[in-house]
């Protein structure tokens, strides 16, 4: 069933392509009502243009936050053309019945994605007219269709033109999108508030978590396959994260992403990111196999590459500051999944675009990366939730539990140290100096085996560097592994039972260790 379109409400923050549409929909015989900066714009084309303001016999208010929120216009959008009495009620208030509502919504989140931005602009960017007509309309779909994407300006304007309306299956799938659209709204507004309030609200500060939770999701990418080709998957973005994050990074060149390319990517990013300078790392399987800080960034790769090669093979690579011509030849003269970066120099960029395959993701300034929200994760029937790992503890300020403290090399190398093996998964062992990782032990059921295949691992020698270890040495055997390769220091959270038979072994090799107190395993 067709349900004509004779007056349509057209009111957007974006304008691409709102000329061109009102153009049509005059054409065909369609009466605009439109409202503010949209019916400047729908004028100075030519167009005329019922203002809503003239409809409601109402003037625009309060900056603007009160113009289409009248009976004159709810009323044309929500009546029941079958219902004889809603209609008796326009009659008898001088309402004409809308039929087309045409609205997208202020850009809540681009606003407060913008450095910088504070809690009253982004308050103004929520809107509440737009969504209100959207609801209304979306509500009313047997008789009002609802537009609220310009992507769909050329279906709509297809069925008005060829049959003067638009059909049950077009206003129902309209429907969908507007309902989904400010369901996305809302939980971005909801995310961005809850953030500030756990700044500022006592209540947001109490323990605990939500009895229901709801999670709101946008779709950003089909994804080849999985984890392997016979599973498929989808990339879906949180609306309500702020940038810089994966889900906004620009792919520059190469391959689509596959599921396990953005894994890398994230676990790499998060790494770059915390990094205490200018730095590199490379990521496989989820885990670093180098991260190195150098002045420049060709350095930096170069030595992050150092520490595993045959491991980087295929990896994935961040960098957390623009990656330059010199930088670029270095990474062309290798097989990599992918890079991602803050930006890269003009002239870096045709060195990389050699390598057609390979994946260039922008990301941006990494100074403000955050991890917004809470960390899921599925299982069978359910899902866990917890808060994100962040590491609040400083290592010069842990405790030095061994007769002999580290010294100031030392202490360098221990925080360097500290925040790649956060990185890595457990168990995790970490030998590194301040400078670079020179040897990881990752995900082994036993830590003394992650000691030993860091060891094993390691290209360079160990002798003076030293040791980071995500959670507790429950024996010894794991401090006796590293001190035969040489380790100086240690840091650790401490919390074994047998804290003290390990920290007599550290003293029995002469080794400094320092205890941090927190546990940053990666399960």
């Amino acid at each position: 069933m067709i349900s004509p379109v004779r007056r349509a409400l057209i009111s957007v923050h974006d304008k691409q392509g709102v000329v061109e549409l009102g153009r049509k929909l005059e054409a065909a015989g369609v009466e605009l009502l439109s409202s503010g900066g949209t019916a400047r714009l729908l004028r100075e084309a030519g167009l005329r243009v019922v203002a809503v303001s003239d409809y409601t016999g109402s003037p625009e208010m309060l900056d603007g936050r009160v113009k289409t929120l009248h009976p004159r216009i709810h009323g044309g959008i929500l009546a029941v053309r079958s219902n004889a009495e809603h209609m008796a009620d326009l009659e008898r208030h001088g309402i004409g019945p809308i039929d087309l509502v045409v609205v997208n919504l202020y850009p809540f989140e681009r606003t407060i994605s913008r450095a910088g931005v504070g809690l009253q602009e982004a308050v103004e960017m929520i809107d509440v007219g737009g969504p209100t007509m959207v609801r209304a309309a979306a509500k009313n779909f047997a008789h009002v269709g609802v537009v609220v994407d310009p992507v769909d300006y050329g279906t709509v304007l297809g069925e008005i033109e060829t049959s003067g309306g638009l059909s049950d299956a077009t206003r129902l799938a309209l429907a969908v999108r507007a309902f989904r659209a400010t369901a996305e709204y809302d939980h971005a507004i909801a995310g961005y508030l809850a953030g500030v309030a756990a700044g500022s609200s006592p209540v947001a500060s109490e323990p605990g978590f939500p009895q229901r939770l709801a999670v709101e999701l946008t779709k950003a990418q089909d994804l080849r396959y999985g984890e392997n080709p016979h599973q498929r998957a989808a990339f879906y973005r949180d609306p309500a994260a702020r940038a810089p994050n994966l889900a906004r990074a620009r792919q520059l060149q190469g391959k689509e992403l596959s599921f396990n390319n953005i894994l890398d990517f994230d676990a790499a990013l998060g790494l770059a990111a915390d990094l205490p300078g200018a730095g590199c790392t490379i990521i496989k399987h989820g885990n670093p196999c180098g991260t190195a800080l150098a002045a420049e960034a060709r350095a930096a790769f170069e030595q992050a590459l150092s520490c595993d090669p045959v491991s980087a093979f295929g990896g994935v690579i961040a960098f957390n500051r623009r990656v330059d011509l010199r930088a670029a030849e270095s990474l062309a003269e290798h097989f990599f999944e992918g890079v991602i970066a803050p930006a890269y120099d003009e002239d870096a960029l045709p060195v990389l675009s050699r390598k057609k395959n390979l994946r260039l993701l922008e990301i941006g300034d990494l100074a403000r990366f955050e991890r917004d929200g809470l960390d899921f994760r599925r299982v069978s029937g359910g899902l866990l939730v917890q808060t994100w790992d962040r590491a609040d503890e400083r290592v010069r300020e842990a405790e030095v539990v061994t007769r002999r403290a580290p010294t100031d090399a030392e202490w360098r190398a221990l925080e360097f140290a500290w925040i790649v093996a956060r990185h890595v998964k457990s168990n995790a062992i970490v030998y590194a100096t301040a400078e670079r990782t020179l040897g990881i032990g990752a995900g082994q059921m036993s830590r003394v085996d992650s000691a030993r295949i860091a060891t094993e691992k390691a290209l360079a020698p160990l002798a003076g560097s030293v040791m980071a270890s995500d959670a507790f040495f429950p024996f010894r055997d794991g401090i006796d592994v590293a001190a035969g390769a040489g380790i100086a220091a240690v840091v650790q959270p401490g919390g074994s039972v047998r804290d003290r038979e390990v920290i007599d072994a550290a003293d029995e090799h002469g080794m400094a260790m320092v205890l941090t107190g927190r546990r940053h395993f990666r399960h």
